[in-house]
């Protein structure tokens, strides 16, 4: 007997037909004596319709409000799912996050879960029932609902399991697995038996939506080992864990991530402290800075460019314009018209020849490179939005066709 941790996210409850053949999943689960949790998450798009309802009554709702509306799609979850389960005749609880016991930080909006509860949850074990919980969700130290923010129910299952030390946390989507890119746009792509945590960690922090990146951080700390597989199709997903077989391909994955936006500081004094002062300003800003790339420096000038979401576009902007003068550069650039584009894969460590046959890739594509950014695992290059898509298909067929 195990214990294993279930994840299904709102795609997979979106109506009656997807709830029940999620319950079968979960009752095969079950049935095979094992102990199981659920974590679910709202149905199809029911966050959107409830930040769509808020708009209506108050256009600028505070955080903690919001907190309280959005926690009651996951409620609406467990609930209809546990109805199922009961009319299947299985014994089950739902519990709602402050239910089990997550805490969080104050943080309305993007909490960070501070502990997890076992005794509730626990008990309900003891008594042979499956536990459904409410994703995305939590209370802090004031007894305020408080929400995860963006991929909020995948953390959720990864904390329960590993406070709980499960054997297995799965994680169910609307794909069979982890792709080398986006199947949908890439026809060709292939589904990965196994990847690194640290693989994983960076296509999720690239723009691979199947996993979110402080879920998979969480789940290489406390090693939880997560298995990413389809609720729609009853098959093998992809494993993620420490470590992976030794033979492996040079890459694992092609990225892309469109919410990115360019800002370039022209005519930078060349001097020592200089970029520690525009960077200070900019966290001072909370905004979070990716690829930077500074040029040689003439006549005692050179030229910042670095990438930010491009929600932060606009703060990086006003801040950097109140400390132009003080800083004493010429000017200031922004474009939101541009994407990341990334491989990743452990196998760069002992292969060379990488970076040349990805931009020989988009080379032959004639796709033109704006700036690149490279660690052990990952190479990212920033190019025209508008050449996303092929670029990584160009990329993709490069190394996998």
């Amino acid at each position: 007997m195990a214990l294993i941790v279930q994840k299904f996210g709102g795609s997979s409850v979106a109506d009656a037909e997807r709830i029940f053949r999620v319950a079968g999943i979960i009752a095969d689960t079950y049935n095979k004596g094992n102990d199981v949790i659920v974590v679910l998450s709202a149905q199809g798009d029911t966050t959107d319709e409830l930040i769509a309802k808020a708009a209506k009554i108050n256009e600028r709702p505070s955080k903690r409000e919001m907190d309280v509306l959005l926690s009651t799609g996951e409620q609406i979850s467990i609930a209809l799912m546990a109805m199922a389960l009961e009319k299947m005749n299985l014994p089950v609880v739902s519990l709602t996050g402050w239910q089990v016991g997550i805490e969080t930080n104050t943080d309305y909006g993007n909490a960070r879960i501070k502990r997890v509860g076992v005794e509730r949850i626990r008990q309900e074990l003891d008594k042979r029932r499956i536990v459904l919980v409410a994703g995305f969700q939590g209370i802090n130290r004031l007894g305020d609902i408080t929400t995860l923010g963006r991929g909020g129910s995948d953390t959720t299952a990864v904390a329960i399991a590993a406070t709980m030390h499960a054997d297995l946390c799965q994680i169910y989507t609307d794909v069979e697995g982890v792709y080398t890119a986006d199947p949908r746009k890439v026809p060709g792509a292939r589904k990965l038996d196994e990847i690194t945590y640290d693989e994983m960690l960076e296509l999720a922090s690239l723009g691979a939506q199947v996993l979110h990146n402080r879920s998979v951080e969480m789940a290489k700390r406390y090693g939880v080992q997560i298995e990413v597989l389809s609720s729609f199709v009853r098959a093998p997903g992809t494993v993620v864990k420490e470590v992976v077989k030794v033979e492996k391909t040079k890459i694992s994955g092609v990225a892309k991530d469109t919410d990115v936006a360019r800002i370039a500081l022209l005519g930078v004094k060349d001097e020592p402290g200089v970029a520690f002062k525009v960077f200070r300003c900019l966290a001072n800003a909370k905004v979070n800075v990716d690829i930077i790339v500074q040029s040689y420096g003439r006549n005692g000038r050179q030229d910042i460019g670095f990438t930010v979401a491009k929600k932060d576009m606009e703060a990086a902007e006003k801040a950097l314009r109140e400390v132009q003068q003080s800083l004493e550069f010429e000017d200031i650039r922004v474009s939101d018209n541009v994407a990341k584009v990334s491989i990743v894969g452990a196998g760069m460590m002992s292969s060379t020849g990488i970076a040349s046959m990805m931009f020989e890739a988009l080379a032959d594509a004639k796709i033109n490179i704006e700036m690149i950014s490279t660690s052990e695992i990952k190479i990212s290059v920033l190019i025209d939005a508008a050449d996303a898509d092929r670029a990584v298909q160009a990329i993709h067929a490069k190394f996998f066709e």
